[in-house]
């Protein structure tokens, strides 16, 4: 079993460890820091934590920024599937939608 079989299973909840944890692994596996983001991203809207949207919308433009650098997303959605999926189930969440680019 792969690491990345495991993604599904991130915990999203302990960002003072999962912030710098995708941080450092930003400049040499950026798929797996854009999971770790993603998994921060989807606590945060689906439990509808208000309180951490500013630093989701970060974690969501940081996501675009490595984007351009993963090659192949391999099973996981791409930055406008999942962008896309986030628009739909959370359309409602403009405190969150209103800080992010595009």
């Amino acid at each position: 079993m792969g690491v990345f079989s495991l993604a599904g299973e991130l915990d999203g909840n302990p960002y003072e460890i999962l912030t710098p944890a995708a941080a450092a692994l930003a400049g040499k596996y950026p798929l797996a820091a854009t999971l770790v983001l993603r998994a921060m991203i989807d606590f945060s809207l689906m439990r509808s934590r208000s309180s951490r949207y500013g630093h989701a919308a970060r974690h969501l433009m940081d996501c675009a920024s490595l984007a351009s650098t993963i090659q192949d997303f391999g099973t996981f959605e791409g930055r406008d599937a999942y962008v896309g999926r986030l628009r739909g189930e959370h359309a409602r969440k403009t405190s969150f939608w209103s800080l992010t680019i595009g």
